[in-house]
């Protein structure tokens, strides 16, 4: 079993070498830190099982750093406060914003140990670093929505998000969830058809999120009306999201405008990334610690001139483009820091890329593709669906967890889709 890994962070020397004695000799591994420069460097490069952080340090007091990692989403460890002035309401207040526990200087081995082993026990049950909305940013535009959802969490209406493709929905239905309460990302839309009451009593509690309303046949937008009228009954929580604008969708009669009317009880919009390009150095170092502690990537650190390409560079695909370049960024680059050359490769390549698919994948050409606008309904979603599945297996050049994953689909539901649709696709 690899050892626990413990974070020691003390700006006296005596300290910090006395508990990693003392810690080692108990069979950790023991990572020290004398400011909270160097305690945030240890963060990014990795998660720590355990951190023993002190309060007074001359760069930065262990509160702020404590607030700080709470507010980037890297709050996923217990971290034991220590101080040699400790009154109760500093220990009430390190509590307040994510401690574990608090230790008084000096500090009695027994006391020491029992804490360290408590933390850690507490520690198995903490989720590991996500991108999360607290990771989002600090700046004015994500402030306010955050704000807005606290509001709205206070409330058991449905929520209807409205935003770009790839701007967070999710992130935001995601915050209104409570821990330990059911969840659905409902991707096989066809359930709302056959048993929608099934679904309500599956999250009793919960929050049932559709990624995308719009995409509902008749059928299934009479099956979520159905479902959204008796959600409260079993305390759960619906969110829908759109990129597209419902109210034409009702004028064309390709949405029920009682279910836009139930709906819109409750509406926000989510800033793109272009609304917040500010966040976006601290959304990269947020991204590149997931994948550090996933072991997706080795660790690597951001330079500044590479942030700042980042940070003015356009995103038409928002965090989901970000995330995927951040993504190649952290896998493909060869220096332990990653450069603006690096920024400009990736950027370049996404580019070209980009123009490859514009111009049309397998000799089919967007702008030569011909739709008879004639055919009825139906018939017509069908042939749609159909050049929309062909033209994303071209470009995947086939793999099946590709497609599934730009088409926000489970690959079970993709498979049905296409057998549907009379596309043969490699099982």
């Amino acid at each position: 079993m690899t050892a626990r890994q413990v974070l020691v962070v003390d700006d006296e020397i005596g300290i910090r070498e006395l508990l990693r004695d003392i810690l080692q000799d108990e069979g950790y591994q023991v990572r020290l830190a004398e400011n909270a420069a160097e305690a945030r460097d240890w963060r990014q490069q990795m998660r720590p099982d355990l951190v023993l952080l002190d309060i007074w340090m001359p760069d930065c007091d262990g509160i702020t750093l404590l607030k700080e990692w709470g507010s980037g989403g890297q709050l996923t460890m217990p971290v034991v406060m220590m101080s040699g002035h400790g009154t109760i309401d500093t220990a009430v207040e390190a509590t307040r914003y994510g401690a574990f526990d608090f230790l008084e200087k000096p500090i009695a081995l027994q006391k020491l140990l029992k804490t360290v082993n408590a933390a850690l026990k507490h520690g198995e049950q903490l989720p590991r670093s996500e991108v999360s909305l607290i990771s989002l940013g600090k700046s004015a535009v994500i402030k306010e929505l955050r704000l807005r959802l606290e509001q709205m969490a206070k409330l058991k209406a449905p929520l209807l998000l409205i935003g770009a493709k790839g701007s967070g929905a999710e992130l935001c239905a995601r915050f209104l969830h409570l821990p330990d309460t059911p969840w659905l990302e409902l991707t096989e839309t066809e359930r709302l058809t056959v048993a929608p009451l099934d679904i309500l009593e599956q999250c009793r509690e919960g929050v049932v999120f559709i990624p995308e309303v719009a995409a509902l046949n008749k059928t299934e937008q009479k099956g979520l009306l159905l479902l959204q009228s008796k959600a409260e009954k079993y305390g759960v929580r619906v969110v829908c999201a759109t990129t597209h604008a419902l109210n034409q969708l009702v004028i064309e009669n390709q949405f029920d405008e009682s279910l836009l009317q139930a709906l819109s009880v409750a509406t926000l919009s989510i800033p793109s990334l272009r609304d917040h390009p500010e966040d976006i150095p601290d959304l990269v170092r947020a991204m590149a610690t997931l994948l550090v502690e996933t072991k997706e990537a080795d660790y690597r650190e951001f330079d500044i001139a590479a942030l700042n390409a980042l940070r003015n560079a356009d995103w038409p695909g928002n965090l989901a483009q970000l995330d995927s370049v951040v993504r190649n960024l952290m896998q493909t680059s060869l220096g332990e820091k990653i450069t603006l050359e690096d920024v400009n490769r990736v950027l370049e390549q996404f580019s070209l890329m980009n123009r490859s698919i514009d111009e049309g994948v397998s000799g089919n050409q967007k702008g030569n593709v011909t739709f008879n606008f004639d055919l009825p309904l139906r018939e017509a979603r069908d042939e749609f669906e159909r050049l929309y599945f062909e033209y994303h297996l071209a470009k995947a050049a086939g793999n099946m967890s590709r497609v599934a994953e730009n088409a926000q689909l489970e690959r079970t539901h993709l498979y049905r889709k296409l057998k549907q649709l009379g596309i043969k696709a490699k099982q």
